[in-house]
């Protein structure tokens, strides 16, 4: 369990919250965010895993019944156990082969659950087969959710982070694509395809796995930093 101080849901929109850990990395902070998502159900997505304490438990518990716990990503599992261990009960959804990297079961994250219809959506980027991401949609509060596909990070990160940004992502991180996503990319067409799908969601607001939430704008921005990697999109 994390030793830092708890972490509290920051309001994002209706039935949107955020909580927004530490993630130090060669001794910058990349952070790590975990999106909670209440349906009208009342029931809870959970969206990335953290080092839950119990003080972090009850606040999401009190935000709504937990329903399903997500990973987007084959390579999230840094804290995939205690994801697990924090909410022992419910369905863990993750891209196909993760279950085989953190030594316990998972279900497909597509097809979505039959209970997100018209408020969740989910498409796995095809074209990049060591990652497997998964882009999700709120549709509600128009609000696209990503885990590794870009960063997210200003000019006021500290110079050792903006160092290790420069090494990974590149000049371009505000928002930017890691050059480990643009190396992982074995089917440019496949890829562009599903960035192309992503784009035609109708979304302002861009929630990333790491870094900052772009408040508005967002699909402009995201349609920017694709351009800038390589991927001119329509």
């Amino acid at each position: 369990m994390s030793t830092n101080p708890s972490v509290k849901p920051q309001p994002l929109a209706e039935n949107l919250w955020l909580l927004a850990y530490p993630l130090k990395m060669l001794g910058a902070d990349l952070r790590r965010n975990v999106t909670l998502i209440r349906l009208r159900s009342g029931k809870l997505v959970i969206h990335s895993t953290a080092p839950f304490t119990p003080e972090e438990v009850t606040s999401v518990r009190a935000l709504g019944e937990p329903g399903w716990l997500l990973d987007g990503i084959l390579r999230h599992d840094t804290f995939a156990k205690e994801g697990r261990a924090a909410f022992p009960d419910i369905p863990y959804l993750a891209p196909e082969g993760f279950s085989e990297v953190v030594g316990f079961p998972t279900h497909p994250i597509v097809p979505a659950p039959a209970e997100w219809e018209g408020e969740l959506a989910a498409l796995e980027i095809q074209g990049a087969p060591a990652a497997r991401d998964t882009a999700m949609l709120h549709i509600p509060s128009r609000t696209l959710i990503l885990t590794e596909l870009v960063f997210n990070f200003d000019e006021r990160e500290p110079l050792w982070t903006k160092l290790l940004l420069w090494a990974g992502v590149g000049g371009h991180h505000h928002p930017g694509m890691s050059r480990p996503m643009k190396a992982g990319v074995k089917d440019k067409a496949a890829f562009q395809d599903s960035l192309t799908a992503i784009l035609a969601w109708d979304f302002d607001r861009v929630v990333v796995g790491h870094g900052d939430v772009i408040k508005s704008g967002g699909k402009a921005r995201l349609r920017t930093a694709l351009v800038e990697a390589g991927f001119p999109s329509a």
